[in-house]
């Protein structure tokens, strides 16, 4: 079974990629390949954060491999979290304080419109290719649901669940990162 080396340490974002890829592919993990540091996130879009972490682990590392970054953008906040959703709330990363502050934030706003998108950069042999996947939805009142991470409780889907009251297998099967990665599946069976 081929390897490929998914940049992130993400623990969360690894078991939602390797249920759609179970059987395929063999996911290699940062720490397996000696990489323990944090990767790089300079830019000012998910794009290009996206680029950045795989050039990283491909320049240093010089192994096949993907990354992703994913943004929440909410309609009436320009856009906001965006590409700053991790810390939208501060450096470290709390995923109950990112929800307060963006509900905080749309107190009083009737447009809830929001949309999660996923953006997969690989790197094959020194090539480069990007995958999109975007989730269209609103931004809840509350958190609800026990399931998922990050804005999942608070990111209501059209038939009024929200992602956390998903199990990791509906929520993989129509979330933005599973969108983004069957694209990338299709073209690894393709070419690699």
């Amino acid at each position: 079974m081929k390897e490929i080396v998914f940049a992130t340490n993400n623990e969360n974002k690894i078991r939602e990629i390797e249920i759609l890829l179970s059987g395929q592919f063999t996911i290699k993990k940062l720490n397996e390949i000696g990489c323990n540091e944090e990767l790089p996130e300079t830019h000012d879009t998910i794009e290009d954060n996206s680029i950045e972490k795989a050039e990283y682990i491909f320049q240093k590392f010089k192994v096949n491999c993907f990354s992703e970054d994913t943004g929440l953008e909410v309609e009436a906040l320009n856009g906001e979290p965006g590409v700053y959703s991790a810390r939208y709330a501060g450096e470290e990363k709390d995923a109950n304080k990112n929800m307060d502050k963006l509900l905080q934030n749309m107190k009083g706003i009737k447009n809830r419109a929001a949309q999660f998108k996923t953006v997969i950069t690989l790197i094959i042999d020194g090539v480069q290719h990007q995958f999109t996947g975007i989730l269209k939805g609103t931004i809840g009142f509350d958190k609800t649901g026990l399931h998922g991470f990050g804005y999942d409780p608070v990111f209501v889907l059209p038939d009024g669940r929200t992602l956390a009251e998903l199990v990791l297998e509906e929520k993989s099967a129509i979330s933005h990162r599973g969108i983004a990665t069957k694209k990338l599946i299709t073209y690894l069976s393709e070419y690699y």
